[in-house]
């Protein structure tokens, strides 16, 4: 099942205290970005979220699931409580290494 753009809505705006905060729509569903780091998505209209250390401290008793068949297990946050998951959003970001600069095509 694909994700809906409502619910995409719904948490961007859960989200919108953070700052440079996007989601990329990838085979029906949503990768979410901050500071340019892949910190989790919209799966099945539901919020998973990389399950760093910092992540798993701040919610030590969050469930897990995988995003789909053949990933990594995630955590399962609550998109309805938007102070904690806009925390636990800049704690995996910072945990996470800076993004490498993409090279051009046809260059060594």
């Amino acid at each position: 099942m694909a994700s809906s753009k409502e619910f995409l809505q719904f948490v961007l705006e859960q989200l919108s205290r953070l700052e440079d905060v996007s989601a990329r729509p990838m085979m029906g569903e949503y990768v979410l970005y901050h500071r340019g780091r892949v910190v989790g998505g919209i799966y099945d209209d539901r919020l998973l979220l990389k399950p760093t250390p910092s992540a798993r401290l701040l919610m030590p008793d969050a469930e897990t699931d995988l995003p789909y068949e053949g990933a990594k297990e995630m955590l399962v946050a609550d998109a309805d409580n938007a102070a904690l998951t806009c925390r636990v959003i800049e704690a995996v970001a910072m945990d996470l290494p800076e993004s490498k600069p993409k090279r051009k095509k046809g260059n060594a």
